[in-house]
């Protein structure tokens, strides 16, 4: 199969790439501790990772607890902080793939805070991505364009030269609303089924197969 020539391939975090579900949870769950809340199934956590963490919390706090979320936001914050880099990695093959493309565009667009992003990506690798957009930077949340539009008015780079790589129906729509390609991995925490009905370009199983997609 021919390959697709790209010049800038913007990527998801959570789910695409880093693993970082298990820090995530553990920081809900203390959070929810402090506010003398229940703890809750990490199952279910990982549910609601991907809409930001203003979401993510209003969803763990509770439909009658909704008041305490301005507290919750301010707990999570100082465990997430403390924490983010406990267990949180690149998926395997993402470093490989990442030194592949070196010469290639890239960038990383998520709707996770930027401050939590920041944190980790210096810790894990940071000087691959000369762009970083996240979710309160002010351009709204994928499944909006906007982030995803900035980063390609950024790095002055064409639609049509352009892919997102994301694990999320999230991804698949803002890349569409975007009107660019993308590629959805199958290794992260999306719903295959909800994915593939958005009907991504490409759809992956491990992160190096981008270096067989693209050139």
């Amino acid at each position: 199969m021919a390959k697709t020539s790209v010049d800038l391939l913007i990527f998801d975090l959570d789910g695409t790439l880093i693993e970082s579900k298990w820090d995530i949870a553990k920081s809900v769950n203390l959070t929810l501790v402090d506010l003398g809340l229940p703890e809750r199934p990490l199952d279910e956590i990982f549910g609601f990772v991907g809409d930001g963490v203003k979401k993510l919390l209003r969803l763990a706090v509770g439909e009658q607890n909704q008041e305490r979320f301005d507290e919750a936001l301010n707990v999570f914050r100082k465990h997430y902080l403390a924490h983010c880099l406990d267990r949180t990695v690149f998926y395997p093959g993402v470093e490989p793939m990442l030194e592949h493309f070196s010469r290639k565009q890239k960038a990383v667009a998520t709707n996770k805070s930027i401050e939590y992003t920041r944190v980790i990506l210096n810790g894990l690798g940071a000087h691959h991505f000369p762009v970083v957009v996240g979710g309160d930077n002010g351009f709204g949340l994928k499944p909006e364009p906007g982030m995803l539009l900035h980063v390609i008015e950024t790095v002055g780079a064409s639609k049509d030269r352009t892919v997102l790589v994301g694990d999320s129906t999230n991804d698949i729509n803002g890349g569409h609303n975007a009107g660019i390609r993308v590629c959805a991995v199958g290794y992260g925490m999306g719903n295959r089924e909800k994915m593939v009905a958005c009907k991504q370009d490409w759809l992956i199983e491990r992160p190096e197969e981008l270096m067989e997609l693209f050139v």
